[in-house]
Parts: structure tokens; sequence; C-alpha cells
């Protein structure tokens, strides 16, 4: 979490200058050695440090995967081709238990280590080999430049985004783009929103096994929770990027599904805390997960396509640095201060889960930013406006 949190912005400013794909390409080979490191770790602190480097790794992917995706997909089916790359986000959670016991069991668990860092290894390499990239915000800078200027900057570098002679990409600092997004409205409301939810989800992820077995005494709490976490985390999160496209990617739009869409995901769990069958508790907790997870493809397209184009990535990397410090990293240990003092898990749970109420409120302000339904943002995609040039 450290080297994700640190590094993420720093990839995101550095996609204004460089080729996003180099910086992914960058950050995977990181993330390769840094995996490999693990296998070869001697100590508590070898393998700690190691673990820092994968976040570093996995920063660049942060940052610059989604902007790329939202340039590249077809402006009717945004949401959905952005759900679908989060979706493989359970997934993975899900192949990465069974590969571990796999081969952890049977090769030893720094087999484990290397020869997941060789399985990364060529897409490491694609980032480096890869036609040049141009996110959208710079390739408009890009296209604002007289042609003589672009093509006498292009002979220099092929790595590096043309700038304008008379305004560089970086003008300003780091600090200066978060400023401006912090005084972006609709993205702010929707960054606290989106940690309000965390807090709640990291919770359920740490916690929800052991309340399981307190309160329904399930043996097996964490195939349960996991099974259906998995399960309703892929279809749900499908399902949400496809709607938010049938319904139009405004955000007006956006904030009406994930305000609606967690309020019902989050009386769906809450009744399932409350029953006292272990059947209707898997019921209602897959039915609850399924509407939770369902916001994952349209609150990360909200932070995308309520800022300028030029700072999505950082908009993105800015996102994920404030869900995980003020969500989900301070939520676990909270929550089991609350239950060392109430010592009741049913009652943490309910009132854990209550909270996602409020962040269903939080998102439904954020419909008031916007009074026309069919607002859409000036992300999309132009026949002109063509993200991958030839070598």
């Amino acid at each position: 979490m450290v080297g994700l949190l640190v590094a993420s912005p720093f990839f995101a400013h550095l996609s204004k200058k460089l080729n996003p794909f180099r910086l992914i390409g960058v950050g995977l080979s990181v993330w390769v050695l840094a995996t490999a490191g693990c296998g070869f770790s001697v100590g508590f602190w070898s393998i700690t440090f190691s673990r820092m480097l994968v976040g570093v790794g996995e920063a660049s992917f942060v940052s610059l995967a989604a902007p790329y995706i939202l340039d590249v997909a077809p402006p009717s089916q945004s949401s959905s081709w952005i759900s679908i790359f989060y979706m493989f986000i359970p997934v993975g959670v899900a192949l990465g238990y069974v590969y571990g016991g796999v081969v952890g069991g049977t090769l030893g668990w720094r087999a484990a280590f290397w020869i997941e860092s060789l399985l990364m290894l060529p897409l490491a390499i694609f980032g480096f080999v890869s036609d040049r990239v141009y996110l959208k915000g710079n390739l408009e800078k890009l296209q604002a430049i007289p042609q003589s200027d672009a093509e006498d900057q292009h002979s220099h570098t092929e790595d590096v985004v043309p700038s304008d002679p008379h305004e560089s990409l970086v003008s300003g600092s780091i600090l200066t783009d978060i400023k401006e997004l912090a005084y972006c409205q609709p993205y702010v409301t929707n960054v606290v929103g989106y940690i309000v939810y965390n807090f709640v989800l990291g919770a359920y992820a740490y916690w929800g096994p052991k309340a399981g077995l307190a309160i329904f005494q399930m043996g097996n709490a964490d195939e349960i929770f996991g099974g259906v976490t998995i399960l309703s985390g892929i279809v749900g999160t499908i399902c949400g990027g496809l709607f938010l496209d049938y319904i139009g990617a405004s955000l007006r739009n956006s904030f009406k599904l994930l305000a609606v869409a967690t309020a019902v995901g989050a009386t769906g769990c809450f009744l399932a805390f409350l029953s006292h069958s272990l059947t209707a508790f898997i019921l209602l907790f897959a039915v609850g997960e399924f509407f939770l997870f369902s916001t994952q493809g349209p609150v990360n397209s909200l932070s995308l396509m309520s800022v300028n184009p030029s700072l999505q990535a950082l908009a993105m990397a800015m996102s994920t640095v404030c869900i995980h410090v003020f969500g989900d990293v301070p939520s676990a240990p909270l929550v089991g201060f609350f239950q060392d003092w109430v010592q009741n898990w049913r009652l943490t749970c309910l009132i854990l889960t209550s909270i996602f109420y409020l962040a269903a409120a939080i998102w439904a302000v954020g419909m008031f930013f916007f009074a026309v339904d069919g607002e859409t943002t000036g992300t999309k995609n132009s026949s002109e406006a063509r993200l991958l040039t030839s070598e």
C-alpha cells in the first residue's frame, strides 16, 4: 500500500510528458523484480520491502490504465469497458487464491512468487515495444501545435509527448494539478462518497468471515464470504457498467446510479445481518453485494468524466490514494476497537452497514450539480483524434 499510494500520483503526472505505455512498462518491470524479490526474501523486512516495490509497480497501472480505456472505448460503451477492467480485480483475487494454494502447496511459496513474476514479464515487455500512445488530454495539446513544431519535437524522442514550445505539458507542479482537482466539485463529491463506501467494504473484507462465524456459526465462513463476494463482484460490476451505458453515461446519471445502487445494496446487506437463517443471510448478502459492486465501473468512470482530460490520470491516482488512506486502511482497526467495546458482532455489522447510506446520500447530493439529465462530458473520442500512432 505504501508503494502504491506514494508512486501513483507521480506516474500520473509523468504521463503528461512521457509515453504512458512506457511508464506502464517501467511499472510492471518494477513489479516483476519485486515479485521475484519476494521469492528470494530471507526475513520479514526483506519481503516487506519487496512488497512495497510491488505497490510501486501497481501504481503505474492504477493511474494510467483507466484513462487509456476511456479514450479508446466507443463512447456508447465506455462505462462497460471500464467495468470489465475493474471486474478482473475480483477475478484476479479468486485466481490468486487458487494459484497460491496449488503452486505453493506443491512447489513451495517461493516458487509461487517466481512463476508469477515470469508470467508478468511479457506484459512488461509489451509496454516498451508497443506503439506510442497519447492520452486524450495530451493529444489535444499536440494537435494544437503547428505540424512543423510537432515533427521537430518527434525527431528528438519517441517516448516524450511533444509539447507546445510556448506552453509545457507539465506547466505547474503536481501540487497545482492536485489543487485544480480539489476545486472540481463533482470529482470531490464522488471521491468523498467513494471513501465512505470503501470504509465499509474494507471492513467487510477484513472482519466479514469472523463476524459470519460468530453470528451464524459458519464452519466455512472464508469460503462463503469469498464465494459470494467474487460471484456478486463479477456479475454486479459488469451489470453496473452496462446499465449506465444504457441510460446514458452522463455525470448526473452516474451520481443517480451510485446513490440508488448503494442504498439498495446497503438495505440487502442490512437485512442479511438482521436475519437468523444462514440461507436467508447468504441470499440477502449476495443481492446486497450485487448492487454494491455494480458501482465499481460507474464510480471510476465518473472520476474520469468529471475532470479535464489532461488531469484524468492524476484524478485516478488521487482517488486511489484517498479511498485507501481515509477508507479501507483505517476501517479495519476502528471496527475492531468498536467490536471490542460492544462485544456484539451483529450490532457491529449493522452499524457498519448503515454507513453505506451516508455514501448514498453524498452521491445523491452530486446529482444537484447537474440539472440536465443528458449532460455528457467532453472526453469522448472523435474520428480526428487517433490515440495510437505508428512508428
